[in-house]
This record gives structure tokens, sequence and C-alpha cells, in this order.
């Protein structure tokens, strides 16, 4: 953002608008300013999508002027043409997968009927506006896309960070039943990672061909991905905690379970502290004595469930993290 209001894309639109309108000015195309209004078209928020846009915008307009050439050359200027145009050519552009092109098909199209008049000529600096406003477009894409690694940086360790605020409540909450906690970390969360998946696919749009920076990208996104996984059973685990509302010791070893994981979370790598942890605690409630009233079975049924959905969370972690070369 420049001022906080005036974001990257509207620099480069403003610029790719007057590039356009000179080069189209200096050989002497006719109408100029049309140069410009393609162009603004034509600027596109990544590299790949604005190579896929420019190529379908400028086909929709070829196949847009082909169609206008046999109506208007056969039926002449009238609006009813104009509107039998619209009713056979967008069908035709949307069949051939180009439907992206329509708006900039039906400006080249417009000015040829406001011209009122159909010669090679005309057609023809359509073309040549077409080449150079959409042109200008790419070349401003291609040249510069913002660099948003560092900001994606951020958002993982802001995410990290929620996550471990989030398990140090659930902690909490087991040693504590009575505890209230609003769940806003939660919310938070959810959007970190929902803002992360769409940087990270722009950035990736934005490498045109494969290197070491579009994996780095796709381990940014398949990360996001995996944190978005692991909140839907975090949600799951919540819910069952809704039915601790008494503590006992099976509580105080899940609640350490959770501890390590609030830490652990924040390690880039997959460390397996807290799996083994889980190994060990499941072992434990199996040499504990049988539940001795209803109360004490419903809350530890609800625990152990809780154990099953923190596996599954483990599970997710262990695939999509890298391990560490040694375990401690």
């Amino acid at each position: 953002m420049v001022f906080g209001f005036i974001g990257i894309r509207v620099i480069k639109t403003a610029i790719a608008t007057i590039l356009a309108i000179v080069i189209a000015d200096l050989v002497g195309a006719l109408n100029p300013l049309g140069a410009g209004l393609l162009a603004i078209l034509g600027v596109d928020v990544t590299r790949k999508r604005s190579v896929q846009t420019v190529y379908a915008r400028f086909f929709a307009s070829l196949i847009g002027l082909l169609l206008a050439s046999l109506l208007f050359g056969f039926l002449g200027f009238h609006l009813w043409v104009l509107a039998l145009y619209i009713l056979i050519a967008f069908p035709v552009i949307v069949r051939f997968h180009v439907k992206e092109g329509i708006i900039t098909s039906s400006v080249v199209v417009f000015h040829i009927f406001g011209e009122g008049i159909l010669t090679l000529q005309n057609v023809g600096n359509e073309i040549v506006l077409l080449i150079i406003g959409l042109g200008a477009a790419s070349i401003v894409n291609l040249i510069y896309m913002p660099n948003e690694q560092d900001k994606l940086i951020h958002i993982r360790t802001e995410v990290d960070n929620l996550f471990s605020l989030i398990f140090v409540q659930i902690s909490r909450n087991l040693r504590h039943p009575e505890y209230a906690w609003n769940g806003q970390e939660l919310i938070e969360a959810n959007a970190k990672i929902k803002e992360g998946i769409s940087l990270a696919s722009r950035e990736l749009e934005n490498r045109l061909m494969r290197s070491d920076d579009s994996k780095q990208d796709e381990q940014r996104l398949i990360y996001f991905y995996m944190r978005k996984t692991q909140l839907d059973s975090v949600q799951n685990m919540i819910q069952l905690l809704s039915q601790v509302y008494e503590s006992f010791p099976q509580c105080d070893l899940v609640a350490d379970l959770f501890d390590q994981l609030s830490a652990d979370v924040k390690e880039t790598y997959y460390t397996g502290k807290t799996e083994r942890l889980l190994q060990t605690t499941e072992y434990q409630f199996r040499a504990m004595d049988l539940p001795s009233s209803r109360q004490e079975f419903e809350v530890r049924a609800a625990v152990l469930q809780v154990c099953r959905e923190l596996q599954q969370y483990l599970k997710i972690a262990k695939k999509d993290k890298k391990q560490t070369q040694t375990r401690s």
C-alpha cells in the first residue's frame, strides 16, 4: 500500500495505461485512448493469471471482431444488429473457454460500431490497440509482482502462536473444568489460516517456471492447509471438553500432553515428543482402576476421546511437517 490506500495493482494499472496510450500514439493508431482502456482490463493479480487472461482476452476479441465484421457487413450498423451480435458472440466465446475476454471483445466491437463503417483499416486498428494495450499490461505484470515472503513467514508465526495459546487454554480447562474460555484464539487462527492460504496461492501463481522458490511456496501452501485440517480436529477436541465437568487424575495427564504440544507446535520440524508422551499416557490409562461412578465414567470417556482426536491431529502434523533427524 502507498499512502495507506493505493495498492500496488492500482499503481501497475496506471503505469500500463499510460504506457499503452503513449505507444499507441507513437505508432499512429487511431483512438490511442482505447489502448489504455484495454491495458486497464489486462492488469491482473498474478503473473500466471495474467498470461492466461491476456490470451483469453485477445482470442475472444478476435472471435468478436470476426463475428461483428460478418454481421455489420451483411446487416449494417443498427442497434438490433448489435443486440444480435451479443446473442451470438457471447455464447460462442464461452464455448471456446475464453469467457474472461467478453468485456475486452465488447470494447473493440463497440469501437467499430461507433465508427459506423467497416474497413480493413479500422479492424486492423482495433487489433493493433489490442496488441499494445494487452501487451503493456503483460509487460508490467511480468516485470513486477510484490514479494510476500516476509508476510507469509509472519502469518505462519502468528498461526503457530495462536495454536500454542489454544493448547494452553485446553490444558487449563482440563485442570480446572470450571474455567470459561471465550475461544477468541480459534476465530483469529481461522482468519489467519485463510489469509495464509490466499497469499501462498497468489505467490505460487506468480512463479511461471518451476524453481526452488516455487517449491518453497508449495510447502507454505501445504502448511496452511495442514493447519486448516488440524483446526477442525482442535474444534472437535473442544466440543469433547464440554463433557469434562469434573477433574480426575486422567485430566491432569492429558493436560500435560497439551502443555507439551503448546511448545511443539512452534517447532519447524515434527519432534515426536507429544506423540511419545501420548503413548506413555495411554499405557498409564490402562493401568488405572476402572471408574467408580457414572460421573467419572463420563469424564474419562470424554478425555479418552480427546486423546483419540489428538492422535489424528498428530498424524496430520507427522505427515506434512518435516521430521527431525534425531529424536530427543
